[in-house]
């Protein structure tokens, strides 16, 4: 028999990625300059607290730029060879800074441990001051991408490195005013230490939902079993098997599945209305529609046959 293939390509819009790029030049000039004060300070004040810190805040600036030029690649149209364009760059920019992140909390925590055994003297005050400032720009920096953190994976590894950091510095002063009245130098490594736990429990969410992207799992804020659901009780359709989505970029969600309708093919309008709110009501950017009459039995070559109506 005949298949009719419903397509439905729209113009995908994104959520103002365009606003993103002040916000990014404004952090990684702002973050960069702290990057150069904060170590500079650390190596006079012999803390490896701050130079830990000013560590973790290049992998920041790096991660920044990584997730600038993922926005901009997201933005770039459709190719003969790349039929999505490259949207899927703002999942491998997330994967990146989730990893990059754990590898730099990996070389703080080695370096504290080396300094538990002969804990260097360290100049409270500086660490103090450096560190308040840090407050400032990490503080700054992560409010201007507070909006798009809820949205936007990609934007959330931004926002959460910031965040994280500006916590960090919080931490570290802290340790710098006991350090001052106790002269318990040992606090300097194990504020590293603690700031290397809060960032791997942190991180540890963006790493695994950038892994699950990568792996095309359903994106978390995709509601399956209504999307289901609403796809069965659509006029005329009678079953649906091959349903699978996946995210085509941390922000878009593509969507196929195989329509039993057996009175026939009910008109491109009827398809365009499932297309539309797929897309309005259940943030389904791209979806294809395959209709089937039911006349010869199909099943999908991925699933079992008890399990084609849970693709998930």
């Amino acid at each position: 028999m005949t298949h009719h293939h419903g397509h439905h390509c729209t113009h995908h819009h994104h959520d103002g990625p365009n606003t993103y790029g002040y916000a990014f030049v404004t952090a990684i000039a702002l973050n960069t300059a702290f990057v150069v004060i904060e170590f500079t300070y650390g190596l006079i004040g012999n803390s490896t607290a701050l130079i830990a810190d000013a560590g973790h805040n290049l992998s920041d600036v790096l991660g920044l730029l990584m997730a600038w030029a993922a926005v901009i690649l997201a933005r770039k149209a459709p190719s003969e060879r790349y039929t999505y364009g490259l949207r899927s760059t703002s999942i491998l920019a997330a994967l990146a800074n989730a990893m990059f992140l754990l590898l730099a909390c990996g070389a703080i925590a080695w370096e504290a441990a080396h300094r538990f055994s002969q804990p260097p003297a360290v100049a409270g005050l500086t660490v103090i001051l450096v560190a308040t400032v840090g407050i400032a720009i990490n503080g700054s920096s992560a409010w201007l991408f507070v909006k798009g953190s809820k949205a936007d994976l990609n934007i959330r590894g931004a926002y959460f490195h910031l965040a994280a950091d500006a916590a960090v510095s919080l931490g570290v002063v802290l340790a710098g005013v006991i350090i001052i009245f106790t002269g318990w130098y040992w606090l300097d490594p194990m504020t590293s230490l603690i700031i290397v736990a809060v960032v791997v429990i942190g991180t540890w969410g963006l790493l695994r939902e950038s892994v699950q992207l990568v792996l095309n799992a359903i994106p978390a804020n995709i509601d399956v079993p209504a999307i289901d659901a609403y796809l069965r009780q659509c006029p005329g359709v009678i079953d649906i098997h091959d349903l699978h989505i996946w995210g085509m970029s941390t922000t878009e969600s593509a969507l196929t599945v195989h329509l039993v309708m057996p009175a026939g093919y009910p008109g491109d309008d009827v398809m365009d209305d499932i297309m539309q709110t797929l897309k309005e009501r259940f943030r389904i950017n791209h979806s294809t529609l395959q209709f089937e009459q039911g006349t010869t039995p199909h099943a999908c070559t991925l699933h079992p046959r008890t399990a084609t109506t849970h693709a998930h």
